[in-house]
């Protein structure tokens, strides 16, 4: 993941650690446009791993692999890509995933599921 503060708008603050995003906070695009909010911020805290982010979007949830992570900042996130471009979270992560990203999917799915 990058800390790409070139495509984050003004007002999004300074640049945070994975560790402090709180659900509900807003999500963008490269192009600034909403893709939805924080979900679930998806890490190994033990082993200080980030995987990635479970987003509500108005598609439904998705999941943002901590490679399509562009910018973490203290009022908002940057995505690689818009929500529909984005993986949905389902019990069977597509074969064709890199590794990292089935397993990301995989806890997205595993944490929906999971009685609230």
């Amino acid at each position: 993941m990058t800390q790409n503060s070139e495509t984050a708008p003004q007002d999004l603050g300074a640049p945070v650690s994975y560790l402090v995003l709180t659900d509900g906070t807003p999500v963008y695009d490269r192009a600034g446009d909403p893709v939805g909010t924080i979900e679930h911020v998806l890490a190994d805290e033990r082993e200080d791993v980030f995987h990635g982010l479970l987003i509500a979007t108005p598609v439904g949830p998705r999941f943002a692999g901590g490679d399509q992570v562009d910018g973490l900042f203290e009022h908002g996130v940057i995505v690689t890509e818009p929500a529909v471009r984005l993986a949905e979270p389902s019990a069977d992560a597509a074969a064709d995933l890199a590794e990292s990203r089935a397993t990301g999917l995989r806890r997205a799915w595993d944490w929906l599921i999971q009685p609230k």
